[in-house]
């Protein structure tokens, strides 16, 4: 994304050390009401960038980088799971997330597949994204962390919080982490770990409050604060299984002066700086 560009990204993380190979942009793409498919809007532009994302990761991962992937909307997953498991069969997926993104179309009420990403990761929903990646499901549930999920905010829907009650993926809701939430970061890091070879992080940034970051494209209430969030980062960036970070929904459109996109372009830079890692790819579609 162009916002974190003209923040400086790539070359702060360059001047911090890190071995950076900048894979550009992919075409942007709006959103456009699908009328003819109220359920399943733009499904057929849905797939397509996420198959070209996970070109992109692909190829990054044959050179054995870890891939700095910014969208876009959460779909952008989708993409990337499917471009490193390939290459990395036994993946695991920390979704920190202020939602949980399990509708379907048949559940949806705004037929965006934004709000229907886990379904299709776990291998529900329309057939043309759920098979989008190597194999299907792409992960499986005891292989999915979903952390700082909010169903105070108003945005989980009835049915996702069903299927949330019969479903094996680990889950940490804000109200469950936020006393004690490194703890608890580090908990839900080292249960995964246990399972998996490989950790993807997926990150939206509506998981914070809008109070404290008011940038996402659905705003959040009774989110973490920015600083608390950076903390939880910094602990799955951490781990030594870590393959890679995918970082959705932020919103340009709220960040007229660019200042928000500089808040979190310096936090990441030190947590990944941090790190102590080199990193051979960034993906910006």
């Amino acid at each position: 994304m162009k916002s974190f560009r003209h923040a400086g990204l790539i070359d702060s993380l360059r001047d911090r050390g890190l071995e950076v190979r900048d894979s550009g942009d992919l075409d942007h793409v709006e959103f456009k009401l699908d009328a003819e498919n109220p359920k399943q809007q733009n499904l057929a532009l849905v797939c397509d960038v996420a198959r070209r994302v996970a070109e992109q990761v692909s190829a990054a991962a044959e050179d054995r980088a870890r891939v700095i992937v910014i969208g876009g909307d959460c779909t952008i997953t989708l993409g990337v799971l499917a471009g490193l498991i390939p290459h990395a069969p036994n993946l695991g997926l920390l979704y920190f997330d202020g939602d949980v993104d399990l509708n379907t179309p048949s559940t949806t009420t705004s037929g965006i597949f934004d709000g229907m990403v886990m379904s299709h990761i776990t291998g529900g929903g329309a057939e043309a994204l759920a098979r989008i990646g190597p194999r299907h499901p792409l992960i499986s549930e005891e292989k999915i962390v979903l952390f700082g999920y909010n169903v105070e905010a108003g945005c989980i829907d009835p049915p996702e919080i069903e299927k949330l009650a019969k479903s094996s993926m680990l889950q940490y809701p804000v109200p469950e982490i936020r006393e004690n939430l490194e703890h608890v970061a580090i908990e839900a890091l080292t249960r995964l770990e246990s399972q998996v070879d490989r950790v993807l992080v997926h990150f939206d940034v509506d998981v914070m409050d809008h109070r404290d970051f008011p940038a996402a494209d659905v705003l959040h209430e009774h989110g973490l604060s920015f600083d608390d969030a950076m903390a939880v980062l910094r602990i799955f960036t951490s781990s030594p299984k870590f393959a890679g970070l995918v970082i959705t929904e932020f919103n340009s459109d709220r960040d007229e002066d660019g200042s928000l996109a500089r808040r979190l372009v310096d936090a990441l830079v030190r947590i990944l700086a941090n790190a102590e890692r080199s990193w051979g790819a960034t993906v910006l579609p």
